[in-house]
């Protein structure tokens, strides 16, 4: 195990390299000054279309319960667990990193919902299928097809391995084996390893769970996210500002650690840039993987939205990243910094980290404060379970043209790999994440570039006509 685990970690290191990273960068920038800072101008109208119905709009499902399902897949152990080994692998710069992409980012996620839904297109029952692979097809011509499939193929495997199984129920088990179980005193054997009673039951409840909404669809899944998303995001909030106003006193070291960090001021002589760079890989691939701006991954959801204005829809679609990050994962890494606890036990790992955070930093019993971040965590991660199944489905209707036969097959091994996801390790688990989502933010960042002429003309089009 400890040979395969090298074998991944070199394997995310080439893909998350220095070329990556400043590509998705670049493609925020690129996007944010063609299209006049449309993230900071009209991000208000972004959150008021929230909550606004579009009147007599083509599509699945509102685009709240569209936002919402991308947010189910975006708002998961990226902000909880994602968040803490940034800091802990990149330092408390990693934070300001995240920002910066996020920020960027929100850029990006605004032309991918616009062009999911320019492009989308309606199949033989009246559903609305859209995402990166039509509009590669639609939108850049036929002729490069081949690019939209290699970002189907991509989009199956990070789902099926990736971000949508392996990390989130690795998470769930964690969390509640800290809590019920966190000296290990109840195990079993399976294949060589001993594993917590609670971490095997947790798992399967949680696969069991997701099998039963899973079967009923893109319907299903957005009347869960709905319900689920605004109200633990809303208790999440809560109670890191409640860690926050209660240390009012430690943002100001805080927030100097984290621009210390960025730019590898903490580092010793000769240093300097190394640190910075590490922080700028490991903030950036977890900002990625928190938010999935360039993924490509949102569009996939936005395309069911009821609405006939893409720049309405793209708006929409924006405010995921600016809640997910600049919101949430901002909230989880100030705890981090304020509390200490990496400094303090540096042996931390994954949601340990984030778990000590809120027992230092919360006014309540300790077991209180694990019980809450627990609660947080399953329920982020759950959801996330449920909107990358979709996603990944979806990817996989585009490669065998809604084969159903296909599509069941595939059901089976996602649930397949949410049950062996808590018996694979955190490190592996995370570094096949990571592999994944760069392989698939490639082809989608190449399409962004190629088609933000059309997003400029759409948005300049759209906001000509609603003055």
């Amino acid at each position: 195990m400890a040979e395969f685990e090298k074998i991944i970690q070199k394997i995310d290191d080439f893909v998350w390299g220095i070329p990556l990273i400043v590509l998705i960068l670049c493609c925020g920038i690129f996007l944010t000054l063609r299209l006049g800072g449309v993230q900071f101008r009209k991000l208000w109208l972004a959150l008021k279309y929230m909550f606004s119905e579009e009147k007599d709009g083509n599509g699945e499902i509102s685009s709240f319960g569209a936002l919402c399902t991308a947010l189910s897949a975006t708002i998961g152990t990226g902000n909880i667990v994602g968040v803490a080994t940034a800091i802990a692998a990149g330092g408390p710069g990693a934070l300001f990193w995240m920002e910066v992409a996020a920020l960027f980012g929100m850029a990006t996620k605004y032309s991918e919902g616009l062009l999911a839904v320019k492009y989308r297109i309606k199949d033989g029952n009246g559903k609305m299928l859209g995402g990166p692979f039509y509009y590669i097809e639609n939108g850049m011509g036929s002729k490069w097809k081949w690019l939209g499939k290699i970002f189907a193929v991509f989009g199956v495997l990070v789902g099926l391995m990736g971000i949508g199984t392996f990390t989130q129920i690795n998470s769930i088990t964690s969390a509640v084996n800290n809590f019920f179980d966190p000296n290990k005193e109840n195990v079993v054997s399976l294949l060589g390893s001993d594993y917590t009673i609670a971490q095997i039951v947790a798992g399967l409840i949680i696969t069991v769970m997701a099998a039963l909404i899973i079967i009923g669809g893109i319907k299903s899944i957005a009347k869960v996210s709905e319900i689920f998303i605004p109200f633990m995001v809303v208790i999440y909030v809560s109670c890191c500002l409640l860690i926050i106003f209660s240390n009012l006193s430690s943002i100001p070291n805080a927030v100097a650690e984290i621009f210390k960090g960025a730019f590898g001021a903490r580092a010793v002589a000769g240093g300097a840039l190394g640190a910075m760079i590490v922080a700028m890989q490991k903030g950036i691939a977890r900002g990625i993987f928190s938010n999935e701006a360039g993924l490509g991954s949102a569009p996939i959801a936005a395309a069911a939205a009821k609405t006939n204005e893409p720049v309405r829809q793209g708006l929409v679609t924006m405010t995921g990243t600016f809640i997910d990050t600049i919101v949430v994962c901002t909230m989880t890494g100030l705890t981090i910094v304020m509390s200490g606890c990496l400094e303090k036990n540096p042996q931390l790992e994954g949601v340990e980290i984030t778990n000590a955070a809120f027992c230092s930093g919360l006014p309540f019993p300790e077991k209180v404060s694990s019980f809450l971040i627990m609660i947080c965590l399953i329920f982020f991660a759950f959801t996330t379970i449920l909107g990358w199944n979709y996603y990944s489905e979806r990817c996989l209707s585009y490669l065998t043209a809604s084969n159903n036969k296909a599509i069941l097959t595939f059901r089976i091994l996602y649930i397949i790999a949410v049950f062996i996801g808590p018996y694979m390790t955190v490190s592996a688990v995370w570094g096949i994440a990571d592999i994944f989502n760069g392989l698939m933010a490639i082809p989608n960042i190449i399409a962004l570039f190629a088609l933000s002429g059309v997003v400029a003309k759409e948005t300049k089009d759209y906001f000509n006509r609603i003055k």
